[in-house]
């Protein structure tokens, strides 16, 4: 018998992305590990956050965490820029290491289907992304565990003790 619980948890890692640079993917390579899944803008004033991310990933990377960057426009129009400026902006600007992908909706209309599960009715993370850097944290069971709004720095208590308990969970 398939449960919900099992549906969700194959999606999560099934639904079709784009990096950064253009290739097809998705979550899959990172199955079993711990995802900090961030809504990203590059003239935000929470840009600054680029910065603090990259330190928690590389505070973090070695015990299974990732942080996955979606670039998204619709707060403000603050990520106009193609995927290449992103990347050189990112790159140049905070050194960041952790996957980045192509630009995506998360928000209604037109949501990508990774937010909609992600953020769905019976989500833990359920909700609406308010504005950029919202965080939604994800267990090495690709289930949400819980979300942070862009208020919430990388460098936050209280992101960082719920990183170090979902990096503690067995899959």
């Amino acid at each position: 018998m398939v449960t919900n619980t099992q549906i969700i948890t194959a999606s999560v890692y099934e639904h079709a992305l784009v990096d950064i640079s253009g290739k097809k993917t998705s979550l899959k390579e990172h199955k079993g590990k711990v995802l900090l899944i961030v809504n990203v803008a590059s003239k935000c004033g929470f840009t600054r956050q680029y910065k603090g991310l990259e330190a928690l990933y590389l505070k973090y990377k070695d015990r299974g965490l990732v942080i996955c960057g979606f670039p998204c426009n619709q707060f403000g129009g603050q990520e106009p820029g193609s995927e290449k400026e992103i990347k050189e902006f990112c790159s140049i600007n905070y050194g960041v290491t952790f996957p980045l992908y192509s630009k995506i909706r998360v928000k209604e209309p037109d949501q990508h289907p990774l937010y909609a599960e992600l953020l769905g009715p019976d989500s833990a993370a359920k909700g609406k992304v308010r504005w950029n850097f919202a965080k939604i944290l994800v267990g090495r069971d690709g289930q949400p565990i819980s979300r942070f709004g862009s208020l919430t720095s990388p460098t936050s208590g209280k992101l960082q003790r719920a990183i170090e308990g979902a990096l503690a969970q067995k899959q």
